[in-house]
């Protein structure tokens, strides 16, 4: 039996069903002029979203979230999260021209060459920038790949996602809840040479890898590690982010898995290695990095 949706739960299925069938029939600048005022509005209330959005990238720049720096950047990062929603619902009615041409792409030489020898690969990300436009961008150029989503509530919202990634490309998996073969069904797509993507900062089941990140301690799932080491698929940092006229994405040197030590010790490794990456690109572009949550371990608050 499945609970019954919230009215709140209710609201945001609808609402993200009238985006994706309202904003791609008006002019893309009135709606874009739209979510822009809409970030800043909710900007200027400073509900919790935004204070912890500013809390984090205090982290990232080294400061205090009291700095005026902080609070401008705040501003920026609540725009480019509301530029990521605009762009989710115009996607998929986005030509494919347009994807391709306005993506600036660094570093897939790595990616291409693995593929091409018959390797599967894992690429982790961050959630920065577009990471649905990048995803579109990787499948519609010839590189279908399978990926892992979070289960939204209520359960018609993540179907609806479910369907608008499949409609990109994308082979989707539910993290929880599913048939329980996740993991499996990602290392048999390892196998067979083709592609895995996976967002990779945030535990969602508190079962992670612990690692140093910005100088404090958060836990990062272990997935990517693990699939890396269990599978011998070559580990490869990318960090999508925007620009004024379109979208930019950069792949990394391949994360080094260690040869000695067990497989928990590998993995740990692997991914504390992945997060010194994911420090890098996210200080480079921390307007773009959308992490509106608890991260940090000293930031959680303790569960029942």
């Amino acid at each position: 039996m499945t609970d019954t949706p919230s009215l709140q739960d209710r609201l945001v299925a609808a609402a993200f069903g009238a985006g994706w069938t309202v904003v791609p029939r008006l002019p893309e600048r009135l709606t874009a002029a739209a979510f822009r005022v809409a970030a800043d509005r909710l900007w200027k209330r400073r509900g919790k979203s935004v204070l912890r959005l500013e809390a984090n990238l205090a982290r990232v720049k080294g400061t205090s979230p009291s700095d005026p720096a902080i609070r401008e950047l705040s501003r920026a990062g609540m725009r480019s999260y509301f530029r990521y929603f605009h762009e989710v619902f115009r996607l998929p009615s986005m030509p494919i021209e347009e994807i391709v041409s306005r993506m600036h792409v660094v570093g897939a030489e790595t990616v291409y060459d693995h593929l091409a020898a018959g390797r599967g690969v894992v690429m982790a990300l961050p959630h920065t920038g577009n990471w649905d436009q990048a995803g579109a961008w990787f499948a519609k150029t010839g590189h279908p790949f399978t990926t892992v989503a979070e289960r939204l509530k209520p359960e018609s919202l993540f179907h609806r996602y479910t369907a608008f990634r499949e409609g990109l490309g994308m082979e989707v998996l539910p993290l929880t809840g599913g048939e329980g073969h996740t993991f499996g069904t990602l290392a048999q797509r390892l196998r067979a040479g083709l592609p895995v993507a996976l967002p990779a900062e945030r535990d969602l089941t508190a079962k992670g890898v612990q690692v140093q990140f910005f100088g404090a301690a958060t836990r990062m799932p272990a997935g990517p590690g693990l699939l890396a080491v269990h599978t011998g698929a070559p580990l490869i940092p990318a960090l999508p982010y925007f620009t004024e006229s379109g979208w930019g994405l950069q792949f990394y040197d391949e994360i080094a898995i260690p040869a000695e030590g067990d497989r928990k010790e590998r993995v740990a490794a692997a991914m504390q290695s992945l997060a010194t990456v994911f420090e890098k690109g996210i200080a480079e572009h921390p307007e773009d990095w959308h992490m509106l949550q608890r991260l940090w371990l000293e930031d959680l608050e303790p569960r029942a």
